[in-house]
């Protein structure tokens, strides 16, 4: 088991499995209640680095307070094991949240937080966890005008690896 807080070593151990890690600077503050089109105001030049890099048409926000409605739900959808037909691009512009990485027999777990942005390839097993009173916003990227579409993969192996509260 490696245990890391080295960023450079966390990208070269993520790059050599074919996820991209980077640690972007971010100047700009969200208002409390910022709509998404507000977000993607304020982060329009880091939207169009991203889409400059690939082929993403879509691009959304999703932001999780401990006071969020469908919070119980949706971390719930997301703790379950599952693949996207498409590659998972996340820029973190507040908080954190803990992805993990089901890669040929071994799970790498990546802690995400403000100014990161992490690229999970198509068919990548994994999870993610935004905690039990998550306080997060990233930015999410898209290769389809559908959005966010998982393919859950019945496995339960995320019940066996630590989450973040």
């Amino acid at each position: 088991m490696l245990v890391c807080n080295d960023p450079v070593s966390i990208q070269a151990e993520l790059a050599q499995r074919g996820i991209s890690l980077e640690r972007w600077p971010v100047a700009h503050a969200l208002p409390p209640r910022a709509d998404q089109s507000t977000i993607l105001a304020t982060y329009a030049n880091e939207v169009a680095r991203v889409q400059g890099n690939g082929d993403y048409e879509t691009v959304d926000t999703i932001r999780m307070t401990p006071d969020h409605p469908d919070r119980v739900d949706l971390r719930s959808k997301f703790l379950s094991e599952h693949t996207h037909f498409e590659d998972e691009v996340r820029f973190f512009v507040e908080g954190q949240g803990l992805f993990s990485l089901h890669i040929a027999g071994e799970v790498l777990v990546a802690l995400c937080e403000r100014g990161d942005l992490i690229s999970v390839p198509a068919g990548t097993r994994h999870w993610f966890d935004m905690g039990a009173t998550p306080s997060f916003c990233a930015l999410r990227f898209f290769n389809n005008s559908e959005g966010w579409v998982a393919n859950f993969t019945g496995d339960s192996i995320a019940d066996h690896f630590p989450r973040l509260d």
